[in-house]
């Protein structure tokens, strides 16, 4: 069954095969929200998490989240913490962003032991990538990314890729990742692959783009396209532009960043990318489903 469709109870309980085949039986119309995990909630008494489920999105991302001390802003007192506590609430996939860099607490770094304690506290999905200044870099992602899928097998799908630079120069004018370095992360156990949308870093084009989110493709993996360059707080025209250029370069999923003001996407930006890649009709659906369902 396409992701696009399934009511909050039958998100909650997907295998890893059974996400990865809603996700491509769903056509590129799915809308992943990043939120920080410690910033204050943007309106009081919900967490951003809840806040960007309510504006539409599909799948929710959890950016600074600790995986041996987890705590999430604005859920309810007295509640678990977790993202399996979360989920319960929304009704939606959750993961974690896991980074390859010592610049990062140690709950936060991309290791085997993180990558375990995610999965047991509830997260669907874990993405390896890197915040602004962590000084990732493809290597250090392909490094991570090999471990992490020997430990948690068929538990968890692996994204890994690229928002922005996080730090690492590039003046080599090649763009942040390769048609080459594409097949790479597939190799190595990525189930999706991490891109920059076009338009967000320098020199993303959508062809690019395209070339990449088509050697993952042909390797049999998906590609998400992130907006990571704090253009998730622009206008609701460059919002909509960014989506269309997304599907043109023919991504599976599409990322919000978390730094709308700060912690998550401006909501009505949320809303103008889920209306423009898949329509009023799945947007409302998915905003009215109760959790209940």
């Amino acid at each position: 069954m396409r992701l696009l469709d399934m009511p909050p109870s039958g998100l909650t309980r997907l295998t890893r095969p059974a996400l990865l085949e809603g996700i491509r039986l769903s056509e590129g119309r799915l809308v992943v929200a990043e939120t920080v995990v410690h910033a204050p909630p943007l309106v009081d008494g919900v967490s951003n998490a809840e806040l960007a489920a309510a504006f539409g999105a599909d799948i929710l991302l959890l950016n600074c989240y600790d995986c041996t001390r987890p705590a999430i802003a604005g859920l309810p007192e007295g509640t678990g913490q977790t993202c399996g506590d979360l989920k319960a609430l929304v009704g939606r996939p959750v993961g974690v962003n896991l980074e390859p860099s010592d610049r990062v607490p140690p709950g936060r770094r991309a290791t085997p032991e993180n990558a375990a304690r995610a999965v047991e506290q509830g997260a669907d999905f874990i993405c390896l990538t890197g915040n602004p200044h962590t000084m990732v870099t493809n290597e250090s992602i392909l490094e991570a990314l090999r471990r992490i899928r020997q430990a948690v097998g068929d538990r968890a799908v692996l994204i890994a890729g690229r928002m922005h630079a996080a730090g690492v120069g590039l003046s080599d004018g090649r763009g942040l990742l390769t048609p080459e370095e594409a097949d790479a992360f597939v190799d190595a156990g990525a189930d999706v692959l991490l891109v920059p949308a076009p338009g967000t870093v320098p020199g993303a084009t959508v062809d690019g783009v395209r070339a990449c989110v088509q050697a993952a493709h042909r390797k049999g993996a998906l590609a998400l396209s992130a907006i990571g360059t704090s253009q998730e707080g622009a206008d609701e025209a460059t919002i909509r532009q960014l989506a269309l250029y997304a599907k043109m370069a023919g991504v599976d999923l599409h990322h919000l960043g978390d730094a709308g003001y700060f912690g998550v996407a401006v909501p009505e930006n949320i809303l103008a990318y889920c209306l423009a890649v898949k329509g009023r009709r799945h947007t409302y659906r998915r905003m009215a489903f109760s959790a209940r369902r």
